[in-house]
């Protein structure tokens, strides 16, 4: 099917439009979410990165977050103090030091995750499986296809 380039191009405002508006809504519904925690947005993104990658440097963790290594450092500091993570040695190499997520901060990432899943189920508690599916499939594939371009 040919569509025309003005077409394509309302479409592909339509799709980033809604897709910042939901990253907004969930942003902000997880804002809410985390007033009832001891942490805060910059120190929940922090801590998806490392339960998801694992322990990571603080250059490691700071390109995932996006922030300078001082600022990182900083942030790290916070969230050791209030014992959700704690520095540790390579073992392979005495000279890196790696950021590690204790029980506290994994305990406070998933219950933050769970409610905002909750959330997103009970948005959705009245759409068709078959087009949840779709979407999970969908956005699936937004997300390999930037990832791919990412990495170009």
């Amino acid at each position: 099917m040919f569509v025309s380039k003005s077409l394509q191009s309302t479409m592909m405002a339509d799709v980033e439009k809604e897709l910042r508006y939901i990253a907004g809504i969930i942003k902000q519904r997880g804002r809410v979410i985390l007033n009832h925690y001891p942490i805060t947005s910059p120190q929940f993104v922090a801590l998806q990165w490392l339960m998801e990658k694992g322990d990571l440097t603080i250059g490691e963790l700071s390109n995932c977050i996006h922030l300078a290594c001082s600022t990182t450092t900083d942030l790290v500091d916070r969230m050791e103090k209030n014992e959700l993570v704690e520095r540790v040695r390579d073992p392979r190499d005495r000279r890196v030091v790696r950021i590690h997520v204790l029980e506290k901060g994994e305990k406070i990432i998933r219950e933050v995750i769970e409610k905002r899943q909750d959330y997103v189920s009970e948005v959705l508690k009245d759409v068709p499986i078959d087009d949840v599916e779709t979407l999970n499939r969908l956005l699936k594939v937004l997300h390999e296809k930037m990832k791919d371009a990412d990495q170009e």
